[in-house]
């Protein structure tokens, strides 16, 4: 055989591979979102995966392996999220527009991915998940500070934790109302989210976005 295809091979069985643990982690996915991590089988998730037990073992010796795989995958995509949606706010952008565009961000990666949300809030799922949930809780308050911090220069230290905190409290509530409705019913808890969020920050914020600096100069 020459070199060339003997190299081939192996990268083409990589590939599949790889298909297939795609194939079984988003069939995981369905399985613990709709059936919960604890009623949750690998013949359920194998069978939702359209293959035997015998292959879904030749990837994963158990569900918790592949909830652990699913996870850190979903973490990963997260974290890009927050760092989108958390990015410094431009001084004229109005706080209906941040509000609104980090809201939207979040729930949409949250829509397309609920299982991550019965992961990461399941009484049930394996112990990593808690120190995972735990991280990302503080990572998400460390970042909704910095971003408060840049319209709220003088507020304490502590001022700012406690509405970083209030902020992803108000957020993680309206997700699970958003993730328990569908359609146009969604739609109205997503604006009532914001609105939220919105009558919260206002007090607090004040006029310092939404205005040009010529503006606030003259002021």
């Amino acid at each position: 055989m020459p070199e060339n295809q003997e190299k081939e091979q192996p990268r083409r069985r990589q590939a599949r591979g790889e298909r297939r643990i795609a194939q079984l982690l988003e069939a995981a996915a369905t399985v613990f979102t709709t059936s919960g991590y604890t009623a949750a089988s690998t013949n359920a998730i194998a069978r939702e995966a359209g293959v035997s037990p015998g292959t879904l073992y030749q990837f994963f010796p158990n569900k918790e392996a592949i909830a652990i795989e699913l996870g850190d995958r979903l973490m990963h995509r997260m974290r890009e999220t927050y760092g989108e949606a958390l990015a410094p706010v431009d001084p004229e952008t109005s706080l209906e527009e941040a509000v609104g565009a980090a809201v939207d961000r979040f729930i949409a990666f949250n829509c397309d991915h609920p299982v991550f949300f019965a992961l990461m809030h399941g009484s049930d799922v394996p112990g990593r998940f808690t120190e995972d949930h735990e991280a990302l809780h503080a990572t998400l308050v460390s970042r909704i500070e910095g971003l408060l911090s840049s319209f709220l220069p003088d507020a304490p230290p502590a001022d700012l934790t406690r509405t970083a905190h209030m902020c992803l409290g108000l957020y993680k509530a309206g997700l699970e109302l958003i993730l328990a409705h569908e359609g146009a019913e969604r739609a109205a808890y997503v604006e009532e989210l914001k609105s939220v969020l919105i009558r919260y920050l206002q007090p607090l914020v004040g006029d310092r976005l939404g205005r040009s600096p010529a503006a606030t100069a003259t002021s």
